[in-house]
């Protein structure tokens, strides 16, 4: 077992840009965008109205994804729980800016209360989804690099996308509309949102390929979760870090993620 965590040159950048993607993603999910229709042939699909989040929001599974293959789910545990603080305290903040009273001659009050007066229920509701859904990312992504030796990085990807997107877009959306919309619409609203959020992450699959193999390259690493207890709440905990298995690549060798 390693004395001290591994030092990378990426990670902190990185799980600054995870952070602040999903920051962005809250602020900018209340704009409701038109989508389409996008005409392939004699078919048409589209128009789809949809959260102005669900543009941005899938580029943090692709973070996910890249902080366990390279760094591991330590990795992985701490970005989340940081864009769980974090968007946490927006929402605070907001609210308590929203509360003090307005300067004379400031006459935006509602605009600012349109962009940072989250509603309770939202709030709970994304919270809940994207702390268990990225997890649920990370945990499948892991555990299918373990069962897979490490080949066919293809099948990670997608995999734990299918399975982070579909925990995701259940929960934020039962919890979001259940009790206000009847059971069959919040069924197409889920099915609607899930396709789309797996699609663009699909078609994000090469550039996934590509941040990983330079990353692999650059930190010379290539995490293996083989001693991970995949305890959620060990994010403080410094033998996170220190159980990770990781292969140390010298400059003869090469980077398969075929």
């Amino acid at each position: 077992m390693a004395a001290n965590p591994p030092r990378y040159k990426y990670l902190d950048a990185l799980t600054t840009a995870f952070v602040v993607i999903f920051l962005v993603s809250n602020l900018v999910a209340q704009k409701v965008c038109l989508i389409g229709p996008v005409s392939l042939g004699e078919w048409s699909l589209g128009p789809f109205a949809v959260s102005g989040a669900v543009l941005l929001f899938p580029i943090t599974y692709i973070f996910g994804d890249v902080f366990t293959e390279v760094y591991g789910f330590a990795a992985s545990r701490r970005a989340i729980w940081l864009g769980f603080f974090g968007t946490a305290l927006l929402y605070v903040m907001g609210a308590a800016v929203i509360a003090l009273p307005s300067a004379p001659g400031w006459n935006n009050q509602q605009a600012f209360n349109v962009v940072f007066g989250f509603i309770p229920r939202i709030l709970a509701a994304s919270l809940v989804a994207f702390w268990a859904g990225e997890f649920a990312n990370s945990y499948t992504m892991a555990r299918l690099k373990l069962l897979t030796n490490g080949q066919k990085l293809w099948t990670r990807t997608i995999g734990s996308t299918i399975v982070g997107q579909a925990v995701d877009t259940v929960l934020v959306i039962s919890l979001t509309f259940g009790g206000i919309y009847p059971a069959r619409t919040i069924l197409n609203i889920i099915v609607t949102g899930y396709l789309l959020k797996v699609g663009y992450e699909v078609l994000a699959t090469p550039i996934t390929y590509f941040v990983i193999y330079r990353l692999k390259a650059a930190e010379k690493a290539d995490a293996f979760d083989r001693h991970e207890s995949f305890n959620p709440f060990a994010f403080a905990d410094k033998r996170a870090f220190d159980d990770v298995s990781l292969k140390r690549f010298t400059s003869t060798d090469t980077i398969g993620i075929d």
